[in-house]
């Protein structure tokens, strides 16, 4: 059987055009000069480097392995896809910077672009690379211009890399020494300095839509040769949030969970680790005493919400603790009914720690009597739990271009605020406009309730 063969490495390796062999960039080579320049696989198949075990197999993740080798391949992002590939087809390829979330593409459409224009790709981190890496890398480019051969440089994270970093590329991108292709997750606006922005083209690049993600689950189900039960792969979708990366490696370890069987939704659960809140210490004094705080406020009961909170106290609980609950209640439970509630929780809050045990009873015990009276109003609790079960239901969905705000040249070309209207313009400082994402358009969350107290009245 076939022997596996490791060895050491400190910069990256290359897919040249046209084939599939890892081609030697840099290795850690302890002085053998025979090693520069060797193809290193043909070197492993011959027995020459590092053997580790036979018959072991070294597997990449399986969002890896997945990666599109075309742009047919790619999932989403055909705006993007559709505009690169006519680039590529012109062979005019400039620089590029890449900006979107985790897990869209970012780095296999670098791959694609250096393929399809026949380039010599030298992938770095921004994370770990220097100054020192860079000139590295354009010394062993202009080699490679000589020879005809183009080299893009690929910096993933762009935006760790500091001024004098991005500075000390600037010169080598806009004599052609390399093609840079930068990808980020924050606004390149901020992040990438002006001159480089200036000789680069910006992609905005978007979450995969759950049908999207859907299709690329799928696709690596057939590679893991495993079914998924239908609420797992909800479970699954709902997690990944858009990111094709975390869909596929979180279904990886599922499906080596479940074995021969179905993927579960407990298989996914433990997967992806998921957390729940633990409120599960059954007999514990603290959350029973604290559990009947709240529900004989809640219940318009100030005999016993004084009496439970007297039994906190004096059992010496942490008078912030109980500080904290009471301001929780305003809000909870008293809410929009009587808003002064909440400025009465953080007075008694705030006097509280000023003056200390044993006066602190006093403005807490206000406070406790104030809530107990005052009419009740869960509005605020319903509105942002209907919002929130409207967010997992539909996950995140992109701001309006009109809601954006345009800082910049970049941002404005790109259609960030066009057609906002400014509320004091209109009459009643009202603006007929549409503020939640368009694909929820109508969608409410807010049910009034009849003892909300609208505010001026």
């Amino acid at each position: 059987m076939r022997s596996v063969w490791l060895w050491p490495q400190v910069g990256q390796y290359c897919e040249v055009s046209g084939t599939s062999e890892l081609q030697y960039q840099q290795v850690v080579t302890g002085g053998n000069s025979r090693l520069r320049g060797q193809n290193l696989i043909q070197m492993a198949d011959q027995g020459e480097l590092f053997p580790v075990a036979a018959g072991a197999e070294v597997r990449a993740p399986l969002a890896t392995r997945m990666r599109p080798r075309t742009f047919d391949e790619m999932v989403g992002q055909r705006k993007v896809v559709d505009v690169l590939r006519q680039l590529t087809r012109s062979g005019n390829l400039p620089s590029i910077i890449l900006w979107g979330p985790p897990g869209t593409g970012k780095t296999t459409l670098a791959g694609l672009l250096a393929t399809e224009t026949s380039a010599r790709m030298v992938a770095m981190s921004a994370v770990t690379a220097g100054v020192a890496d860079l000139r590295k890398v354009v010394a062993e480019a202009r080699v490679h211009r000589r020879a005809g051969i183009r080299t893009v440089l690929f910096i993933d994270e762009i935006h760790r890399f500091n001024k004098a970093q991005q500075d000390a590329i600037l010169p080598h991108v806009e004599d052609g020494t390399v093609t840079l292709i930068g990808a980020t997750t924050e606004n390149p606006s901020f992040e990438v300095i002006s001159p480089l922005l200036s000789r680069s083209r910006v992609f905005r690049l978007e979450q995969l839509d759950r049908d999207e993600l859907k299709h690329v689950v799928e696709r690596g189900l057939k590679e893991v040769n495993a079914s998924i039960a239908p609420d797992a792969m909800e479970a699954l979708l709902e997690v990944a949030r858009g990111d094709a990366r975390v869909a596929l490696n979180g279904l990886e370890a599922a499906a080596a969970l479940a074995g021969e069987a179905t993927i579960g939704l407990e298989h996914v659960e433990r997967a992806m680790q998921e957390r729940h809140l633990l409120y599960d210490r059954a007999g514990d004094q603290h959350y029973d005493i604290v559990s009947a705080l709240i529900k004989s406020v809640r219940g318009s009961d100030p005999d016993a919400a004084v009496y439970w909170m007297a039994r906190m106290l004096e059992a010496g609980e942490d008078l912030m603790f109980v500080a904290r609950r009471l301001v929780i209640l305003a809000a909870e439970d008293v809410g929009l009914a009587d808003p002064q509630a909440l400025s009465v929780a953080m007075a008694a809050q705030q006097a509280a720690h000023f003056v200390g045990m044993p006066e602190a009873v006093l403005p807490l015990t206000e406070a406790a009597l104030y809530l107990a009276l005052a009419p009740k109003s869960n509005s605020a609790l319903t509105s942002y739990g209907a919002a929130r079960e409207l967010i997992q239901e539909t996950g995140n969905e992109p701001v309006p271009m009109h809601l954006r705000n345009a800082v910049t040249g970049l941002m404005r070309s790109m259609g960030y605020g066009r057609d906002y209207r400014y509320a004091h313009d209109y009459e009643g400082g009202v603006a007929d406009q549409v503020h939640m994402p368009a694909n929820l358009k109508g969608r409410k969350v807010y049910e009034p309730n009849p003892r909300d107290r609208k505010p001026g009245k």
